[in-house]
């Protein structure tokens, strides 16, 4: 098999950080890092992982969980550094069809927490939610935002036939 290549745009990520993050996926993937000019204000830190993989349970099983727990242990640490605010902001994005995206910008240090132990779980539930009646056709691109009211991964903004669509209602409703 070539090798895979996983990537990560980072900054307000400190050296140690970013070493034990590229040190746990070079185990697996080839690893390409990018230090960023800042793109969100509203955050100190933000970091978007790219994994050349679907999510799926085949990939935690090769990817193995212990390994997928030190990446969580890693994250935690970073929002426990960083403090309860807008701190830090995560997105990792899974390749496959459609392509899973998840987004993790939770203040609370316990919210945020709860969502990372929660994120693998998304998986039981990606086939019930992906084939609604009310969902567009030809989805490429699902993106996942933790939600603290409700406490679980909610399915907020998908992209199919070139177009944004987000939940609004219950209803999938076309940006503009």
């Amino acid at each position: 098999m070539d090798e895979l290549t996983a990537s990560f745009d980072y900054f307000g990520v400190s050296p140690w950080e970013a070493e034990v993050l590229y040190e746990i996926f070079a185990e697996r993937f080839h690893v390409v890092q990018n230090e960023i000019a800042e793109q969100d204000p509203d955050f100190v830190s933000v970091l978007s992982i790219a994994i050349p993989l679907e999510f799926n349970e085949e990939f935690f099983r090769w990817f193995e969980y212990r390994r997928w727990d030190r990446i969580k242990f890693l994250f935690k640490e970073m929002k426990r550094r960083r403090g309860n605010s807008k701190a830090l902001k995560i997105e990792i994005n899974f390749l496959g069809a459609p392509k899973i995206g998840f987004i993790l910008d939770v203040q609370d240090k316990s919210w945020f927490d709860n969502a990372l132990e929660k994120l693998d779980f998304v998986i039981e539930l990606l086939p019930f939610q992906l084939n609604t009646d009310n969902m567009p056709q030809e989805i490429s691109k699902v993106i996942y935002k933790f939600n603290v009211e409700t406490r679980k991964w909610r399915l907020g903004t998908l992209f199919a036939s070139d177009r944004q669509f987000v939940l609004v209602d219950n209803s999938w409703k076309t940006v503009i």
